[in-house]
């Protein structure tokens, strides 16, 4: 007897790859502490460019997993049940939501320092100009602009309008973030260099980071808008990856007003 589905949601093939990916993750994590706190270094170096190749291959693996499956199930209106839709959008919310929290505790220890250090920056802390942040900040806007036009051309079913500026924008996003190590090389300290400098990697850097995770995410989306992927009607990872996109811009915002012009 043929299976049929008993229950509303989609249940995805057992796989491999995500077990894969976290262990890669957490590989990671510990090479970086191993770094910190064990010597020779080289031991947490090894254990971090193998938890970094264990990540890559597990993430690449699954989303051509998922791309294959979400092709299986088609394009046409109707294809994803409503409530599926539902709790991909919810839970696209629910994750924008925990990175929300995430940046502002980092905001919050940020104010927090400058509201009770006696000189602001510290002494020894000579700021960088702000030429390179600004340019970052128009290269962020625009690209913030042109996802918006990828998903209203594809909304009017104008695909290769939808992929050019897909492109556009990722290109964007690699330029941001080669102005961005252009800056760490120009600046006079560093993430040892007290409180200070902590803070400052960990806010620019962690948004560094995001806006490659976003870049990357835009390009499996130009990928598949090239191999005609996605309609008008059914094409939640598009949608997912424009609203982590804008989150990203909105983040960068509040650095620039907070870190580099107040």
């Amino acid at each position: 007897m043929s299976h049929h589905a008993d229950h509303d949601f989609h249940i995805p093939a057992p796989s491999i790859w995500p077990p894969l990916s976290c262990l890669g993750g957490g590989l990671v994590a510990f090479g970086v502490v191993m770094m910190l706190h064990i010597q020779p270094a080289l031991y947490g170096q090894l254990t971090l460019v193998a938890g970094l190749g264990l990540l890559m291959a597990g993430a690449m693996a699954w989303f051509f997993m998922l791309i294959k499956e979400s092709r299986q199930r088609g394009y046409a209106p109707g294809a994803v049940p409503l409530v599926l839709d539902l709790a991909n959008r919810y839970g696209m919310i629910f994750f924008i939501a925990s990175e929300v929290m995430f940046f502002a505790a980092f905001f919050a220890a940020y104010f927090y320092m400058r509201m009770h250090a006696p000189v602001w920056p510290p002494v020894g802390i000579e700021l960088l100009p702000i030429h390179l942040p600004v340019i970052n900040t128009l290269l962020l806007l625009t690209s913030g602009v042109t996802v918006t036009l990828a998903h209203h051309a594809l909304l009017h079913s104008r695909r290769a309008q939808a992929t050019f500026y897909t492109f556009l924008t990722w290109q964007l996003g690699v330029i941001f973030l080669f102005c961005q190590m252009l800056e760490y090389q120009h600046a006079g300290y560093s993430i040892s260099s007290g409180a200070y400098g902590t803070i400052f990697y960990m806010l620019t850097g962690f948004h560094g980071f995001h806006v490659l995770l976003g870049s990357v995410m835009l390009m499996f989306v130009h990928y598949r808008l090239a191999k005609k992927d996605f309609s008008r009607h059914n094409h939640f990872y598009f949608e997912a990856a424009a609203w982590y996109w804008h989150f990203v811009d909105v983040v960068w915002i509040g650095l620039f007003l907070f870190i580099y012009v107040l």
